[in-house]
Parts: structure tokens; sequence; C-alpha cells
């Protein structure tokens, strides 16, 4: 009978790798109404008016808001639906959609 070396153990770490998280962060302008805001936060992220309301304050207090934080190709699709949702009916001179950015969360 030879002698078998060992085999060394490994250890293998079988937990889900979590993917880096995203901001989806929406950004203030005088063209869009508080009712615009509330309605497509509504639409888009699930949120009732209450929540949306304090969201659109927040944009409309602090220039900026984050309105979801989630894998960057969840980010990407909200941005893109923000960025196509239209202009707000209610203001004339409104050019189109409100803007948003993706940010990395450190």
């Amino acid at each position: 009978m030879g002698h078998e070396a060992a085999q060394p153990v490994v250890k293998t770490d079988n937990r889900p790798k979590q993917q880096p998280r995203y901001n989806v962060v929406l950004w203030n302008d005088e063209d869009h109404t508080y009712e615009y805001v509330i309605h497509m936060l509504k639409e888009l992220f699930g949120l009732n008016i209450e929540q949306g309301f304090k969201l659109a304050a927040k944009v409309d207090n602090n220039g900026r808001a984050v309105c979801l934080t989630t894998t960057l190709e969840h980010a990407e699709l909200k941005q893109d639906q923000i960025h196509a949702y239209g202009k707000d009916e209610l203001i004339a001179n409104c050019q189109g959609s409100m803007y948003a950015t993706i940010e990395p969360i450190e």
C-alpha cells in the first residue's frame, strides 16, 4: 500500500456575492409640479401619495433625493423610466421629463 498525500483542505465560500448597490437620484428643477412628481413616483416606484409627497418635498428642499437603492441593472431601468416619463402637462413651458442619475454606494 502506498502512502496517499493528504489533500489540502480548501475552504469555499458558497454564499452568494452581494452585487454592488446604486442609488437612483432624482434632481430638482422648476419645470415639474408636486403632482407630477408624486404621480411619477407612484407609477414607477410604487410609492403611496404620502411617501411620494415626502420624496417630492425632499427633492424640492435639498435639490435632489434618492428614490431607490438597488442593483446597477435595476437602477438603469428606473433611470430610463424617469427620463421617458414625459413632460408635466400642468406646466406650459415644461420641456420634458425630470432628470435622474445613478450613483454607486461606497
